[in-house]
């Protein structure tokens, strides 16, 4: 358990600390934009896998027992979390490392597509996988698993909105304007439409594909049945 928190807490803190403008812009100025990228892509990979596989070492300690019917909750928020991640990597993504290319012709096209819904599909996506996982494991190690993975995805949400504010200035705005953190709240508040002929058909239809994939490797790879009972 104290080789899981070490690693999650260096995964955690590492994607903070690495694009703090403090330590992000001396290192871009000694490496370059590849190099620092690089460096940065080859720590958080390095953290992730020392994480996995301190959790898979992880003794099992209950600290409570989810109810019966949470069960069923990963079986409802994981389609929707994989349409995320699906969409967020498939799309042309300001908010990505190195992504403020996309912003560079014009920020107004790049609002489209699954941004109309939300401009950090990918990190809401890797959220709603936490936070389904949570309410179904009561475990000490998935707990401190899966609450790093939301501290940082939550957390890096608002993290990427002020980084690009103060490296874009002006070519942030209007992105930013017409998009939202909170999924649907620019089209609720009429500031964008929602751009389903940008979103398409495939990229749902893939992610519940990655869903059913996901189901029936789960028992091979996690030795846990995704269903209940």
């Amino acid at each position: 358990m104290n080789e899981l928190l070490a690693a999650t807490i260096l995964f955690v803190g590492g994607h903070f600390l690495l694009s703090s403008s403090s330590l992000r812009n001396p290192l871009t100025q000694k490496l370059g934009s590849a190099g620092f990228q690089g460096l940065y892509a080859a720590s958080v990979l390095g953290a992730f896998l020392w994480m996995i596989f301190a959790y898979g070492k992880a003794p099992i300690i209950n600290l409570w027992y989810p109810a019966p019917a949470l069960s069923w909750m990963p079986q409802v928020l994981m389609p929707i979390a994989f349409f995320g991640i699906v969409a967020g990597l498939t799309t042309p993504n300001p908010t990505i490392v190195g992504g403020q290319k996309f912003l560079s012709d014009s920020p107004q096209r790049a609002a489209c597509g699954i941004f109309t819904i939300t401009r950090h599909p990918f990190l809401w996506g890797t959220s709603l996988w936490a936070f389904s996982h949570l309410l179904t494991n009561g475990d000490a190690a998935s707990i401190a698993l899966m609450t790093g993975i939301a501290t940082l995805s939550l957390g890096g949400m608002h993290h990427i909105d002020l980084r690009r504010e103060a490296e874009l200035g002006a070519a942030w705005g209007p992105f930013a304007l017409t998009t939202s953190l909170v999924p649907f709240a620019a089209i609720a508040t009429q500031r964008t439409e929602l751009d389903w002929h940008g979103i398409g058909w495939w990229r749902p239809a893939l992610a519940l594909g990655i869903h059913l994939a996901a189901m029936a490797l789960h028992p091979h790879i996690i030795g846990v049945s995704p269903f209940p009972g």
